[in-house]
């Protein structure tokens, strides 16, 4: 038995009210199948295209199609075919691209790319248009999505844009579990610095800072020799420095949205608790590490109170929280910055480096450049649109 007989229909023009319904309606009385759709509008213009069987009168059903756009002033192309030029869909994937602008060249690399990989792009979705560009390429036939992901990351690095490829499924709609590192990613500032100005240290406490997060120190006994140099300070000065916190641009809308999509939201810093209680209120989180100064008679000893929470602790809080969430690893997110985090990055089912050191740009399976911390909704496949609609429900 031969395969049977399709005919691809795209049709094009200004968009208006009642032109799917005019459409589908003038193709009512055909013995046909319909048997994929796509709709698309881009900036009032219509593209819509349509695989149907083509019966046994095809000549007629393109007569039908032409009588129809000429009624709604549009344009129709129909192309014959058979079933068995569908090809199979092979692995699948998401693209997501994040520019601030985003450049045609940008998106003229990623598809060059993607073709050279033997994959193809399925459709394109605008995800957001500010405060950075964002569109989702889904593709198939990706068989080597290690090959692929590496080559992006390639192209991302010398146009300046961020990309990031994931696997398609259902799981990107199952519930989540995000945590984030607190210094430099949920806050603008490392919180020790602060607190070493205070102390009049700040520009040593700033050096040995660094060298810790590009990786070149031991972070425990970084943050030791650190917290030593706060000796003497006032409690009140941690208090000034708690008020004088600042949330990164989209911090907020973030931990909203995941909160209003039953995500549970975690911080895990290697900083202190005198700081992330505070933020921990102020946000509604559900989880949360940190360390501990000690504070004798009003003032810091110098010391820390339990554990530390390094680069192992945070790795180890990650786990904690997903089996306190009732989340499987696989559905966690894990966002940060500095050496630090590199464990819960490459731990996680996604690991995001937020603005983030070389060594942990290399490590994390996406980066982002941009400042905005609520960029992560577009890698979850939120869109712009659905986070304001959703505000406005809310009346903020």
């Amino acid at each position: 038995m031969g395969a049977g007989r399709t005919l691809l229909v795209t049709v094009t023009g200004r968009d208006r009210p009642g032109v799917t319904s005019a459409l589908f309606g003038a193709l009512g009385g055909a013995d046909i199948e319909v048997l994929d759709l796509e709709q698309v509008v881009v900036h009032g213009r219509l593209v819509l295209g349509l695989l149907v069987t083509a019966g046994d009168d095809e000549a007629g059903l393109r007569a039908q199609l032409a009588e129809v756009a000429e009624h709604l002033g549009m344009e129709v192309d129909a192309v014959s075919g058979t079933d068995e030029d569908t090809p199979p869909p092979g692995g699948r994937l998401h693209v997501t691209v994040l520019g601030h602008p985003l450049r045609p060249a940008a998106v003229a690399a990623v598809a060059a790319r993607i073709a050279a990989c033997g994959a193809n792009i399925d459709r394109i979705t605008r995800l957001s248009r500010w405060p950075v560009t964002t569109i989702e390429l889904d593709i198939s036939g990706a068989d080597d999505p290690a090959r692929l992901r590496s080559e992006l990351a390639t192209e991302a690095a010398a146009g300046r844009f961020d990309i990031a490829v994931q696997p398609a499924g259902l799981h990107r709609r199952g519930k989540r579990l995000v945590v984030m590192d607190v210094d430099s990613t949920l806050i603008q500032a490392e919180v020790i610095e602060l607190l070493a100005d205070r102390a009049g240290q700040g520009a040593e406490v700033a050096r040995v800072t660094d060298a810790a997060m590009r990786g070149e120190l031991d972070f425990e006994a970084s943050l030791r020799a650190r917290v030593a140099l706060l000796e003497g300070l006032p409690v009140d000065a941690v208090d000034d420095v708690r008020r004088a916190v600042v949330l990164t641009p989209g911090a907020r809308t973030l931990v909203r949205t995941l909160k209003r999509l039953d995500h549970e939201v975690a911080i895990v810093s290697g900083g202190f608790t005198q700081v992330t209680d505070a933020l921990v209120a102020e946000l509604g989180l559900h989880y949360s590490a940190a360390n501990t100064l000690e504070i004798v008679d009003g003032r810091l000893t110098g010391r820390l109170v339990g554990p530390v929470v390094d680069r192992a602790g945070k790795a180890r809080a990650l786990e904690r929280f997903a089996a306190a969430a009732g989340v499987p690893l696989a559905q966690t997110v894990a966002i940060g910055d500095g050496a630090n985090d590199i464990d819960m990055i490459t731990r996680a089912g996604l690991g995001v480096a937020f603005n983030a050191k070389p060594l942990v740009r290399e490590a994390a399976e996406v980066s982002l450049s941009v400042p905005y911390l609520d960029a992560i909704l577009f890698l979850l496949g939120i869109s712009r649109e659905e986070v304001e609609a959703a505000d406005a429900e809310a009346g903020l």
